[in-house]
C-alpha cells in the first residue's frame, strides 16, 4: 500500500512538472520504477499506459487555457506515434541486462540536456510567431517518439527544448502542444508494448496509482504554466534525472564501481546541481528586473 501511495505522489509531482514544463512525467516515473527494480520494458510500458489518461487530461486542460497550437499538434503527433511504436518494439525485444543500462544512458543524456539547456540558456523569444516547417516537425516527432518509448520518457525532453530553442512559439504554446500531442504517442507506445510483452508485463495497480496522481495534477499544471519559471523547473528536474540515472549506471554489473568512487561522483553531481539551481534563480531574477525596466520605459514613452 505504501508503494502505491508513493507512486501516486510521484505521478502527481511528475505531472505538475510535465504540465508546467512540457517534459519529465515519463522520465521521472520511469526513473523511479527502475530504481525499485522494475524490468525496463515493463517500466516504460506501465508509464505509457498511465500516460494515456494523464496526457488526455493534460491536453484538455491546456486547450481550455488556450495553450495549444493545433497546427503543430497535427504535424508532430502522427510521426511521434510511429516512432513510439517502433521504440516500444525494440525495447520489448532487448535482454533486460542490456536494456536497463541502455535506458539509463538515454535518460541520463536527456537529463544533462535539460539541466544544461535551461540553466545556461533559458528560453529564446526573438522569433515568436514564425512557423515551423513540416519536415522539421515530422523528423522531430519521429525521433522524440522513438526516444520516448526506448527511454521510458523523452517526448517532452526532446520535443519541448527543440521547439523552445527555435523561438517560434510562446513557451506556453510549446508546452501545451507537446503535452497534447503526447496522447497519441502514448497510445502507440502502449500498443507496441502490449504486442511485445502482453498485458502480463504491465502492473495495473501501478498504472492506476500513477494515473490517479497525474489526473489530479493535470489541470493545476496547465494553469501554473503561465506563472512558474521554466528555467528553474528545468534545472531542478534535470539535476534529479542526472543523479538518479547515474546511480543506476554506477550500480550496473558491467561497471562494478567501488563505493568510494560512486560517493565522490554523487557528491560532484549534487554540488553541480545546487550551483545550477542557484544560477537559475539568479538569472530569473535578472530577467524579471529587465522586464520590469522595459515596462517602465514603455509606460513612460506612452505617457
Amino acid at each position: 500500500m505504501r508503494q502505491l501511495v508513493l507512486l501516486a505522489l510521484v505521478g502527481l509531482g511528475a505531472q505538475l512538472v510535465d504540465g508546467s514544463l512540457g517534459m519529465a512525467y515519463g522520465v521521472t516515473s520511469s526513473t523511479l520504477l527502475l530504481a525499485i527494480g522494475t524490468n525496463p520494458a515493463a517500466a516504460s510500458a506501465t508509464v505509457h499506459v498511465a500516460e494515456i489518461g494523464t496526457t488526455l487530461a493534460s491536453g484538455v486542460a491546456h486547450w481550455r487555457f488556450g495553450n495549444v497550437d493545433w497546427s503543430v499538434v497535427r504535424r508532430i503527433a502522427l510521426p511521434g506515434a510511429v516512432g513510439a511504436f517502433l521504440g516500444a518494439t525494440v525495447l520489448s525485444n532487448l535482454d533486460t541486462s542490456i536494456a536497463k543500462p541502455l535506458m539509463a544512458v538515454v535518460l541520463l543524456a536527456l537529463g544533462l540536456y535539460v539541466l544544461t539547456r535551461f540553466t545556461l540558456v533559458g528560453l529564446r523569444r526573438d522569433r515568436l510567431g514564425t512557423t515551423h516547417g513540416r519536415p522539421f516537425l515530422a523528423g522531430l516527432g519521429l525521433f522524440a517518439g522513438f526516444v520516448d518509448a526506448t527511454g521510458g520518457g523523452g517526448w517532452g525532453p526532446v520535443g519541448t527544448p527543440a521547439l523552445l530553442a527555435s523561438g517560434r512559439m510562446e513557451p506556453r504554446k510549446v508546452i501545451g502542444s507537446i503535452d497534447t500531442s503526447e496522447f497519441l504517442v502514448s497510445v502507440a507506445a502502449s500498443a507496441g508494448f502490449l504486442i511485445g510483452l502482453g498485458s502480463a508485463g504491465i502492473d495495473l495497480r501501478w498504472v492506476l496509482a500513477l494515473l490517479a496522481g497525474g489526473l489530479v495534477a493535470a489541470p493545476i499544471a496547465a494553469y501554473l504554466v503561465r506563472t512558474v519559471p521554466p528555467r528553474l523547473l528545468g534545472s531542478l528536474v534535470g539535476g534529479m534525472i542526472v543523479l538518479t540515472n547515474t546511480r543506476t549506471l554506477l550500480g550496473a554489473d558491467l561497471l562494478e564501481t567501488p563505493a568510494l568512487v560512486a560517493t565522490a561522483v554523487y557528491a560532484v553531481i549534487v554540488l553541480v546541481w545546487i550551483a545550477a539551481v542557484t544560477w537559475s534563480v539568479k538569472e530569473h531574477r535578472v530577467e524579471r528586473r529587465e522586464e520590469a525596466r522595459r515596462e517602465r520605459v514603455a509606460a513612460g514613452s506612452d505617457a
